[in-house]
């Protein structure tokens, strides 16, 4: 079993600029060159910190050769690699830099609710969006930050307020602004976009088809279920999904609650053509054996 991991801890041991290796490059033992096609209707990618300890040509030829369309949650330094592998970033990482009195902002603690931080948060995610257009990419991570005492409402009118500033330019650009719901309960205490309606209503405020909602499954599980009806309410604020298991964050397999192939199946039936992202954390000895399995587990 895999020590514990978080997206935090995962991003801290990946090496950047890595060099995808050339067509002598042999696949995993276990991904089968010869894998059957995947039915399509669910445009799949993984999320690279989730697999944090499989080199990152590895991980791109296995996932290619499941059918994986692309690779979630990159950086720029990396986009070369995935590009040359034959893969699209499907949801480019956010960019993290220094706020006033040097405090870190951009990640999810700290980010568009404070408007002391707008000023740094805009340079950084200019610069972001540039290069997520510049490479063929169309779609930009953000997070709201934690409450930290603010009231919700304040929340709302604050990410409004600043992300205002820079989607003039993701329109431009064509690239999409996608916040991130995550669970207060279990792995982001205090976070403030943690429920659908929340994000939902800054969706409606903002007005732009450049900002959407990441619809994260497992999070929102965790925070008020009804994952299908929701779904069914709320397509048209998300442009991005991702998947683990519900508890533990591990396997979407038959041993947790969450049923993927139905949730597949009300996600394709929207009509939606933009990338579900496996975000589990692989517990089994063979993390790419656990991968194909999810990868089939949600082709409907």
């Amino acid at each position: 079993m895999l020590p514990p991991m978080t997206r935090r801890t995962a991003l801290k041991t990946l090496t950047t600029g890595a060099v995808v290796a050339g067509a002598s490059l042999s696949l995993p033992s276990t991904v089968s060159a010869a894998e059957p096609a995947l039915k399509g209707r669910i445009r799949q990618s993984v999320c690279r910190w989730c697999f944090a300890k499989t080199p990152l040509d590895e991980l791109t030829a296995a996932s290619k050769a499941m059918g994986l369309l692309a690779i979630d949650l990159i950086t720029p330094p990396d986009f070369e690699a995935i590009k040359k592998a034959g893969l699209t970033v499907s949801l480019v990482s956010n960019p993290v830099v220094d706020g006033p009195g040097g405090v870190k902002v951009g990640g999810i603690t700290k980010a568009w609710n404070r408007i002391e931080y707008h000023d740094a948060l805009v340079r950084a995610y200019e610069d972001y969006l540039k290069q997520t257009a510049d490479a063929g990419f169309t779609q930009l991570i953000c997070f709201s930050g934690n409450r930290d005492g603010m009231a919700d409402e304040q929340g709302l009118e604050n990410c409004a307020i600043g992300l205002k500033r820079i989607l003039p330019t993701a329109e431009r650009l064509g690239v999409t602004l996608v916040m991130e719901l995550l669970n207060s309960k279990v792995n982001h205490k205090d976070y403030m976009c943690d429920r659908s309606n929340w994000g939902v209503e800054l969706s409606k405020r903002l007005g732009s088809e450049r900002f959407k909602l990441l619809y994260d499954i497992y999070h929102m599980q965790i925070m008020e279920g009804d994952v299908i009806a929701t779904i069914k309410a709320h397509h048209s604020h998300f442009s991005h999904y991702h998947t683990a298991g519900v508890p533990g964050r591990a396997e979407i397999g038959d041993n947790q609650e969450l049923y993927y192939p139905a949730i597949m199946r009300a996600i394709a039936d929207t009509g939606f053509k933009g990338f579900v992202a496996q975000e589990f954390i692989p517990k089994a000895a063979d993390p790419l054996a656990s991968l194909r399995d999810a990868v089939r587990i949600c082709d409907v």
